[in-house]
Formats: C-alpha cells, structure tokens, sequence
C-alpha cells in the first residue's frame, strides 16, 4: 500500500504532495494542452476546476487514505505552484504503476524526471518493490525519462490506457532497492 505519511518528498527540481483544491486552475489548463491530451490518457475527457475540486476532496483524498491510488501535485520547488501531475496506481502486493505528465509552463526543466524520480522514492518509503509504466511507442519524451530513472523498456502490446482507450504501450519496469 501507498504510505503518505512520507509526503511531501522534495527535490532541487520538484516536489512531491497530495494535491489541493488550490491546484485545480493549473491542472484544469494543463489537461488542454495537446500534448497532455495525446499522451496522458486522462480518465476524464474533460476537466473544470469544479470537477478537479470534487476529485480532490474525494476520489483522490480517499485513495490516497486508503493507499491505492495517489493523484500527486508535481510542485515548482521555489513557489510550490501546480507543475504536473504523477499519479501511482494499480496496486499490488508488491507493485504500483506510475504514470506523469508536465504542464507546458514547466516543460523543458527536467520536472519530470526529478518527479519520477521523487514517485520511485515514495514508492521505496511504502514498502514496494516495483514500479511499472506504459507509454505510447511515439510518446519519445516519456520514454527518455523512464529510462533516465532507471526503467527498463519491455515488450510493446496492446492494451487499454487509463482514458479507457485501446491502444499499442510500451511497458517498462524498475525494481527499486530496499
């Protein structure tokens, strides 16, 4: 299970935290970047700040409680504002997958490596093992980053993505030391 006991988790380049109403603007307008819309597979086809806020005070909140799911805030370092969003989920007994994406204001300064790198940590502090992640075979950018921490690319199969689409992944994985 997911501990969040051990967060914030705080990087040079990011941080890492449970995710506030006061981020509902930054992720509202980072869902509707193209790139973000492409790559992510966002569960929802569309987002409002209403409806981030009912995630966050619900959905998110409680699986995060529970230790299934954590919808993290990647967070600017210096200003602590919205600059991503790594999600952890798919438990189990030793395993979790990760997945991430980069608001446009903040890509291009290493945020998403610094990030997973910072999920890879909370991970480890939780008592897992293993993280897995898929990407699309095009999705270049995400596959430079999986590989920077660590991950090793596996095979490429068919499958469905978190936005319920089917798709052609990539699958990675990286054992994390104790």
């Amino acid at each position: 299970m997911l501990d969040s006991r051990s967060l914030p988790l705080r990087g040079s380049r990011a941080v890492l935290r449970a995710m506030r109403p006061d981020d509902a603007s930054a992720y509202v307008s980072g869902t509707t970047d193209p790139t973000v819309r492409r790559y992510a597979h966002l569960p929802e086809p569309e987002y409002t700040e209403a409806s981030v806020n009912d995630l966050v005070q619900g959905v998110i909140r409680d699986g995060l409680e529970r230790g299934d799911l954590a919808v993290l805030t990647v967070a600017d370092p210096a200003t602590d504002a919205f600059a991503g969003s790594l999600v952890l989920f798919g438990v189990e007994q030793d395993s979790v997958e990760v997945g991430f994406w980069v608001h446009p204001d903040h890509r291009g300064e290493g945020v998403a490596r610094a990030a997973v790198g910072l999920g890879i940590e909370f991970a480890r502090r939780s008592g897992l093992v293993r993280l897995t992640a898929r990407t699309l075979p095009e999705n270049q950018a995400s596959q430079r980053v999986l590989e920077q921490a660590g991950f090793i690319r596996g095979e490429t199969t068919r499958g469905l993505a978190p936005s319920g689409q089917e798709v052609a992944l990539v699958h990675y994985l990286c054992d994390i030391d104790a």
